[in-house]
């Protein structure tokens, strides 16, 4: 079961979720998001998830350094796509970085922020499909306890603008 959403409730703000990774259609999400919540008097939190494969104990000290700079990466991806969101809209996002599988950290801070009421995807435009994260979402998209919007990633900016 999970959390009753309170996004609407006093003392509470709509947040839209948005998961940064290194894909051209990111952006999307991220100018879609940001020009939303302006536009709805909402927040947003950026995820970035760090998959992290086991670690051998022998090499404690590689992982430790592998894991250090992961976390790096993912600071200064948040940094860009904050400053993207930001110059869109005037909104400071909210940053996030969780380790682990990607579906499962997203689900796991949908529970944990009873705020957050729309995830926000692109897909991508390639010849390989909408990519990897919304084809790997898509699969358990209906078990969600929030909204997922998916924006074609051969959006505009102006063409987004008009429908944010």
């Amino acid at each position: 079961m999970t959390r009753k959403r309170r996004s609407y409730e006093s003392g509470h703000r709509a947040k839209y979720l948005v998961v940064v990774d290194d894909s051209e259609e990111c952006d999307r999400a991220i100018y879609y998001a940001a020009r939303r919540a302006a536009r709805t008097g909402s927040d947003v939190v950026m995820l970035r998830v760090i998959e992290i494969g086991d670690r051998n104990q022998q090499w404690l000290g590689v992982a430790d350094i592998m894991r250090a700079e992961a976390h790096e990466e993912a600071n200064a991806a948040l940094d860009r796509a904050s400053a993207r969101a930001s110059s869109v809209s005037g909104i400071s996002p909210q940053r996030v970085i969780r380790e682990g599988q990607q579906a499962q950290a997203i689900l796991n801070l949908i529970e944990e922020d009873e705020d957050i009421a729309t995830l926000v995807l692109a897909a991508g435009t390639g010849p390989d499909g909408p990519g990897p994260l919304v084809s790997n979402l898509s699969k358990t998209a209906g078990l969600f306890p929030i909204p997922v919007t998916l924006v074609p990633g051969q959006l505009s900016d102006a063409e987004i603008d008009a429908l944010s």
